[in-house]
């Protein structure tokens, strides 16, 4: 919102001072508040790292929980170092051409108008969101020190170099880039909060990491049927969920940047702040009408009400409204996440049948959904939405289903597979290397005994109880707990090794 001197002097009398300062009252007002804003949602963005280190650690078996809580914990620590030596400037650092940043290395020239120290605490937070989707895809076997070096990486140069392209004003792919410089098909990739900049870059990434691993010792059985390894604590799973959903109202509407903002004459509700209650309104829905629609449909196909896959539905649509959450209407977020979801059940049926192992389904939830995700914005981007949200280009693309023609559809597809192929190229190769190496996966040995008790030097959860009676029957239970087998195909015992 703009304040000019020249139309308020009159009101007070043709005292242009009075005018001046009022007006510059307003201005710093203004960037208070949008500077206020971007801080909150950066909080709650951040706050998702507790949501994913519960849901990470409810996933996994209880013997890996400290080793999947400490490369949590590192997402955020090692992530903060890199990005602010390099993350930040190969993704926003400006002017620069439209591959790489070029600026802001240690953040040096921050502050300046657009780039204060909340941007990047945003963009931070971003960044290893990303990081740790991908440890959830190679969760319980795979070594610690290729883990620190494939999270550095991904976050110093991977992810952010792919945000350059669709964030950055200067990205080759940008919807929001700089005027006068031409778009990709006359309408750029609409990737408002980033079902592709996010969460498929960490969800290929998991996958190649995943493949390249192989599965888990005693995911299959000898006649290669499927034997389910579960999560040691559905209530870790349900609260990590909880957290995820509650960021997500920073990850989405935060992605604004700024929210005093008006869309219409002065005195209207039509501002960019009803813009982000209706985002944080598409993010729920879709992620609502994907919980429900797992919840029948795993039914119909295992004949169980699965709160765990439950929560992984919810989360599939929450990842698939990301990319659109700001320019469509909520009726179409429903459909969003009606569809996810059965993307997600389609794909964990093909991860099965190829021996596919991803202990938290990240590279189905996150790669698949969000692909999903760029497809859906460019089917019911809507017109007004569009232009409100990147203005200044009157008449450019918007969804297909809405009457926008087939151009804004043209260049996400081309976002999807330019997303497939940048992280394929620098995350497949790493994760070979360190295979080849012997740095990747951990000894068999170690990976039946688990990593808390061989690499961190004890268990997550210790036992004080004095009545042996009572603590052989928490062996036992821990023990069968151990063996369930994936309903799906014939039971088949599990090694009382992986409790």
């Amino acid at each position: 919102m703009a304040c000019d001197a020249s139309q308020l002097a009159p009101l007070l009398g043709n005292a242009t001072d009075a005018a001046d300062y009022i007006c510059n009252q307003f201005v710093d007002a203004g960037h208070a508040i949008d500077n206020t804003y971007l801080l909150f949602s950066a909080y709650l963005v951040f706050a998702m790292q507790l949501g994913f280190a519960m849901l990470c650690a409810g996933s996994v078996r209880a013997k890996n929980t400290m080793n999947i809580m400490l490369t949590n914990v590192l997402d955020a620590a090692a992530g903060g170092i890199f990005y602010y030596l390099f993350g930040f400037a190969f993704a926003f650092g400006t002017p620069s051409n439209g591959f790489i940043g070029k600026h802001f290395f240690g953040l040096k020239e921050v502050p300046q108008a657009g780039f204060d120290y909340s941007y990047f605490l945003f963009q931070w937070a971003f960044a290893i969101a990303a990081s740790g989707i991908t440890s959830g895809s190679i969760a319980e076997r795979t070594q610690f020190t290729s883990y620190l070096m494939y999270s550095s990486f991904l976050t110093g140069f991977v992810y952010p170099v792919l945000s350059h392209w669709y964030w950055s004003g200067d990205g080759w792919a940008s919807a929001g880039r700089n005027l006068g410089e031409s778009l990709l098909f006359k309408s750029g990739v609409i990737d408002f909060a980033g079902s592709g900049v996010v969460h498929m870059v960490g969800g290929i990434a998991g996958f190649w990491g995943a493949f390249i691993e192989g599965p888990r010792i005693g995911r299959f059985d000898h006649e290669g049927r499927t034997v389910a390894l579960r999560g040691h604590s559905a209530s870790l799973v349900v609260l990590g969920s909880f957290l995820l959903w509650f960021g997500w109202f920073g990850f989405n509407p935060g992605s604004f940047i700024t929210i005093f903002n008006s869309y219409g004459p002065s005195g209207s509700i039509n501002g960019q702040w009803s813009a982000v209650g209706r985002t944080a309104v598409t993010t729920t829905l879709a992620g609502c009408a994907a919980a429900l629609t797992t919840l029948f449909g795993k039914r119909l196909q295992t004949g169980h009400w699965n709160v765990v896959d439950v929560c992984n539905g919810l989360l599939g649509g929450f990842a698939a409204i990301t990319s659109g959450c700001a320019v469509v209407d909520p009726w179409a977020a429903i459909v969003c996440g009606f569809v996810s979801a059965w993307v997600l059940i389609g794909l964990n049926t093909l991860a099965a049948k190829l021996k596919y192992d991803d202990p938290l389904e990240a590279a189905q939830l996150h790669a698949g959904c969000g692909a999903w995700g760029i497809l859906f914005t460019a089917l019911f981007a809507k017109e007004k939405y569009v232009n409100e949200a990147y203005p200044g280009r009157p008449g450019r693309p918007y969804g297909l289903f809405m009457g926008g023609g087939g151009r804004l559809l043209g260049a996400h597809i081309i976002a999807i597979l330019v997303n497939i192929g940048w992280v394929s190229c620098t995350m497949g190769p790493l994760f070979f290397i360190l295979h080849k190496l012997g740095l990747l996966r951990i000894s068999r040995e170690d990976e039946l005994k688990g990593m808390d008790l061989t690499r961190h030097g004890g268990f997550a959860y210790v036992y004080h109880d004095e009545d042996p009676g009572h603590h052989q029957l928490a062996s036992f239970q821990l023990r069968s707990a151990a063996a369930r087998v994936d309903p799906s195909t014939s039971p088949q015992a599990a090694d009382p090794n992986d409790a």
